[in-house]
């Protein structure tokens, strides 16, 4: 299955934190997504891995998003080296995406800059010809590279290269996001707080995007680095 978008994520919620409603409204759009989470954030405070994994499938339908996977390595733990990388190697070169979406370059999180690094380096060597790879059903991959990696933002406020306008969708990253109800706030839950179950984290999320939306002039816009600078074929097409 070819995909025209592959958001890779650490830990499942992830992805949907960074870029919710950017993918919401690409999936609107008739654009085929997909999410490929590196651990299942097994060491988080809140919850279990198994409780996390009905999570992101729930996540994942929400937003509607065509296929998930997780590579299951060590949260907190996993490394950007080969292994690694060939995993994510496997991952770009089975959906062949166009634009790959990952975490933020620098983050609070140890894993957050890791997981960029790991996925950007991945998204070049994934582009060698010489790097052999097989498929699930042995079968040689061939070799692919995306047009486009873009790191979304998520605890630092990093300034973005550019912005989405995702006025309209805000609904939709919300509903992906409360699908982890053992990650954030709920006033009833008797589990150990976090810096991102508290009622402030999760308006933070919504206020970001509308004030991103308002330096733009929309109600609500999500914001992403790049790694190289980012082309458009006439000034008109900017808003």
């Amino acid at each position: 299955m070819k995909l025209d978008i592959l958001a890779f994520g650490a830990h499942p919620d992830d992805v949907e934190l960074g870029a919710g409603a950017t993918i919401a409204k690409e999936i609107s759009l008739g654009k085929k997504v997909g999410i490929v989470d590196l651990t299942r954030g097994e060491l988080g405070t809140r919850g279990t891995a198994e409780i996390r994994d009905a999570e992101a499938k729930a996540a994942a339908e929400s937003l509607g998003v065509v296929v998930r996977e997780n590579l299951e390595l060590a949260d907190g733990f996993f490394q950007n080296n080969s292994e690694s990388q060939l995993l994510v190697i496997e991952m770009i070169r089975k959906y062949r995406p166009e634009v790959v979406l990952c975490n933020a370059i620098r983050d609070r999180h140890i894993d957050h800059g890791k997981g960029s690094a790991l996925v950007s380096e991945a998204c070049f060597l994934s582009g060698l010809i010489k790097i052999e790879t097989i498929d699930a059903q042995g079968a040689p991959q061939q070799a692919w590279r995306p047009k486009q990696v873009y790191h979304y933002i998520q605890w630092e406020n990093i300034t973005p290269d550019f912005v989405v306008n995702v006025s309209g969708f805000l609904a939709h990253k919300e509903a992906a996001i409360l699908a982890y109800g053992s990650q954030f706030f709920n006033p009833d839950s008797k589990a150990p707080q976090t810096p991102i179950s508290s009622k402030n984290f999760l308006d933070s999320v919504k206020y970001r995007a509308q004030d991103l939306g308002r330096l733009i002039g929309v109600a609500a816009a999500e914001g992403f680095t790049v790694e190289r600078p980012v082309a458009v074929e006439q000034l008109d097409h900017l808003i």
